[in-house]
């Protein structure tokens, strides 16, 4: 039986979603904008952390004025995220694909998908993941395989799930059932697209890259498929562009003549890292990372622990698939 609480957060997401698609769009954004303005002021533990991951981007010499005004533009970035995450039912397949620019390899994406060729976009969390994926259904792809983090109240994580497949994706949990890594394999030797959120480690046994002059730990699962299937590993990035929105799409990353596995995944992730450092640098305000991503800011003892429970799992080689955010996250 889910606690009281979880079924008020159920029937609150349940009738913000209806309402949000429901309103004219300029009072929906009215009432975003002003609740990310409420979050930011009231500096919580989200902003926060959002404000200690941009002062690496953003370099010691950044004054807290210049910080604060930064966080600001972030933390409304990820509302408009948000917005257009429940808003996009009702935003046309026309506006969809007219008012992408994308740029760089999407022709070399979609040849190799022709082909049948199995392709992994990974991706940080930036700009409107749920947009780009609704863009690539739209674009031509029959569907593509993600994973996601399993929510509570379960009912909230099933809206999601739901909200996703509508879309046209395949989305797979990021625990339980069955192995993540072996039907992602699966999907991409059948010639499938697979897309990976991948600048957070959300298992305890992610890659350590170097990242902004610190360690960080990400997802080694991107890589360790393409080693595994062959399938070309693709960095893309996303970001806003007025009204409209930007991504990048990025030659393949191939996988190294020698090396050990584990070497191999290591030094691809380290290049999805450097990619992702360049595209943050360049749309800090649009890197929606509200988590510890940094070691140095990680817990210790709930770093090791985790370490130790991912070692003992066997379904997700090598750092397993990369989680997409659901909610709240």
């Amino acid at each position: 039986m889910p606690k009281f609480s979880e079924r008020l957060t159920d029937l609150g997401y349940g009738l913000g979603w209806k309402l949000v698609c429901r309103a004219p769009e300029s009072w929906a954004r009215a009432a975003f904008m002003l609740a990310a303005d409420i979050a930011w002021r009231r500096q919580g533990p989200g902003v926060q952390v959002l404000e200690g991951n941009l002062l690496r981007v953003t370099g010691p010499g950044v004054d807290g004025k210049q910080l604060r005004a930064l966080s600001r533009e972030g933390m409304r970035s990820y509302a408009r995220y948000w917005l257009e995450a429940f808003r996009l039912p009702v935003i046309s397949r026309e506006r969809i694909l007219a008012d992408m620019r994308c740029t760089g390899e999407e022709q070399a994406a979609f040849a190799y998908l022709a082909a049948g060729r199995g392709v992994i976009f990974a991706l940080p969390h930036m700009g409107n993941w749920e947009h780009a994926g609704a863009w690539i259904v739209a674009r031509g792809a029959d569907s593509f395989t993600t994973v996601a983090e399993r929510l509570k109240p379960e009912s909230v994580y099933d809206r999601f799930v739901a909200f996703r497949e509508s879309l046209g994706m395949e989305v797979l949990p990021a625990t339980g059932g069955v192995s993540r890594f072996g039907v992602l394999a699966q999907r991409l030797r059948a010639g499938r697209l697979v897309c990976l959120l991948a600048d957070r480690d959300v298992t305890g046994a992610g890659t350590e890259v170097e990242f902004f002059g610190e360690k960080a730990r990400m997802m080694g699962g991107p890589a360790a498929l393409a080693v595994q299937t062959g399938a070309a590993l693709m960095p893309v990035t996303l970001w806003y562009e007025g009204t409209c929105w930007g991504a990048h799409i990025y030659e393949e990353i191939p996988v190294p003549g020698e090396g050990t596995r584990q070497e191999q995944i290591a030094a691809m992730t380290q290049q999805l890292a450097t990619i992702f450092e360049g595209a943050i640098t360049a749309h800090p305000q649009d890197w929606h990372m509200l988590q510890r991503v940094f070691v140095s800011d990680l817990d210790p003892d709930r770093l090791a622990a985790s370490a130790a429970k991912a070692d003992a799992a066997t379904d997700a080689p090598a750092g397993g698939p990369a989680g997409g955010r659901g909610s709240g996250e």
